[in-house]
């Protein structure tokens, strides 16, 4: 007797948080979407790409053991299947002696298909050709009589893996992602659904992983369209989540009759939840109990303290004022009413003794020579050690605090306040900072772990930014308003534009010059620099690449 092929579909879209390596973890993750999808009547659950062994899992996936590690715990995955909903699923696979980024179909209790990734990303913060051998082009999947393509990811982002399931009898694109974050993201990976849609027609569906691994944030936001481009629904950002979506087959196609309509978030809420999400994984997934930071009574390092607060509370989080006899009264007073406001435990380490032992202690040296830049730098230099010094005593994760526009031009002190484990800010221009102090000062979203009202005192906010390393010191004496400083930033760093093209759109060129000579000569510095959330689209690091040693400058 013939299986009668389903008309209705129940499909629970999972957009979970694996963990890399964490196979187990993961594993108990699908079960326990799995328990939840049958319980509410799904016929398939679908879970993002490389979910059993996280993602992106990097050079990991050439260990031939984690790769044996990998099939059997997809292979006992499938076990759950014999009752309840089908999986799919995505897992590192090898194929003779080839390892491919794959998605399994697991449904009877059984591996029924496997299906390799073809269009393998090679830019930006991708590097998988590294890692991965690229499959043929596929065809569907047949799950209980439905034809289903399952392009992976970048196989969206071409035609030819859409069109060739099309042309091979798909129904229905299902597509599994680990896409992250950046902004304006989420707009663009619906562009490109609608270019997939008009080219075969068929409704997607397209679900992304949640989380913070390392650099990267993966913001969710799954979401199904119609073959006529419509919504069929939509999860939100930043949250973890399965979403159970009812589908009819019909004249028009599969069409969804049932799922969430969940709003997204404007640019700003987006950039303040991914520095959240990103720094609270990266400290809970790496086993530090808490963080510790210096609170200078500056804007980057209240922002800094007021994310860390809404990432893991105000009881795990450490902030100490380290001031010197530059160190203002105003800012004495800002540190101390930003720390009270948020209720972190706040202490003052007064670092006089210590900057003049080293300057006892350099004397021999420098004893006819007039005070500059290394003086200033010790500063700085024993704040970090002090703050290095806590995290060892305590555990505590040191937060570093500098900003994009800082990171860009060197204005930063290796082994000083650059030192640290991660920095939520790092991808953050200074102009941003601004912005996102004021958006968080007027806003509180659900799952915040902060206080709701002002954070940031707003005389934090209203006064000229200063390192306070030395008398009357203000950033703008050495560099350019951030409104301009952050457009030629962008200018050189996101778009690689020429200095003759700035300067063509009012920037004074001498300045402009000045910019790119800083942005090269501080590429050492940003090696050393510790990771923090990707929130533009070109970030120092994965992104943008620059050689150390660099003799090139654009000719004017």
């Amino acid at each position: 007797m013939t299986t009668p092929v389903p008309t209705s579909l129940t499909i629970a879209v999972g957009q979970l948080n694996p963990i890399v390596g964490d196979l187990e973890g993961n594993a108990e993750k699908a079960r326990k979407a799995h328990a939840e999808a049958a319980a509410g009547g799904a016929d398939l659950l679908i879970l993002t790409e490389l979910f059993i062994s996280g993602y992106p899992p990097e050079d990991l996936v050439l260990k031939p053991a984690f790769q044996d590690a990998c099939r059997q715990t997809a292979q006992e995955l499938a076990a759950v299947t014999k009752d309840g909903p089908g999986i799919i699923v995505g897992c590192p696979w090898r194929d003779g002696e080839d390892v491919c980024n794959s998605v399994l179909l697991l449904d009877g209790g059984e591996i029924k298909a496997v299906r390799h990734k073809v269009e393998l990303p090679n830019y930006g913060v991708f590097d998988e050709r590294r890692v991965f051998k690229a499959g043929p082009l596929p065809g569907p999947v047949d799950f209980r009589g439905v034809r289903l393509g399952v392009p992976i990811c970048e196989d969206v982002w071409a035609d030819e893996v859409a069109e060739c399931l099309m042309e091979t009898g798909a129904e229905l694109l299902i597509v599994p992602n680990g896409s992250p974050y950046w902004v304006g993201k989420a707009d663009l990976r619906i562009q490109v659904a609608v270019a997939r849609i008009v080219e075969t027609g068929l409704p997607v569906i397209y679900a992304n992983q949640t989380g913070g691994q390392d650099e990267l944030v993966f913001d969710g936001g799954s979401f199904g369209l119609h073959g006529d481009r419509t919504l069929a629904f939509q999860m939100p950002q930043f949250q973890t989540g399965l979403a159970m979506t009812g589908w009819q087959n019909g004249d028009a196609g599969w069409r969804c009759t049932d799922g969430p309509k969940a709003g997204l978030p404007d640019p700003a809420a987006a950039n303040w939840q991914a520095c959240v999400l990103g720094l609270r994984d990266y400290v809970t997934k790496n086993g530090f109990p808490s963080v510790v930071l210096g609170l200078s009574g500056g804007i980057d390092s209240a922002l800094c303290a007021a994310i860390a607060v809404d990432a893991l509370g105000p009881g795990r989080v450490h902030c100490i004022m380290l001031p010197y006899r530059y160190t203002s009264n105003l800012s004495l007073s800002d540190a101390a009413e930003c720390a009270e406001t948020l209720g972190v435990r706040y202490d003052t380490l007064p670092i006089a003794d210590a900057v003049e032992g080293f300057d006892t202690l350099l004397k021999p040296l420098f004893d006819d020579m007039p005070p500059g830049v290394a003086e200033e730098n010790i500063q700085a230099r024993v704040r970090g050690m002090t703050l290095m010094a806590v995290s060892n005593k305590f555990g505590a994760m040191v937060v570093t605090t500098g900003n994009k526009s800082e990171m860009s031009v060197g204005y930063a002190t290796l082994y000083g306040d650059m030192n640290g484990g991660f920095n939520p800010i790092k991808d953050i221009y200074k102009s941003e900072v601004f912005r996102l102090a004021r958006w968080r000062n007027a806003n509180h979203l659900p799952g915040f772990l902060g206080p709701e009202g002002i954070v940031i005192p707003q005389s934090i906010i209203d006064k000229p930014p200063s390192a306070e390393l030395r008398e009357g010191q203000l950033d703008q004496d050495s560099l350019p308003p951030y409104d301009d400083l952050d457009a030629i930033l962008e200018a050189l760093v996101e778009d690689e534009k020429s200095v003759t093209e700035i300067a063509a759109a009012g920037f004074d060129i001498d300045i402009v010059r000045k910019v790119e000579r800083l942005l090269y000569i501080a590429e050492y510095k940003r090696r050393q620099a510790a990771p923090g959330v990707k929130i533009t689209r070109r970030n120092f690091g994965r992104d943008r690449r620059y050689p150390i040693t660099n003799h090139y400058r654009d000719k004017v």
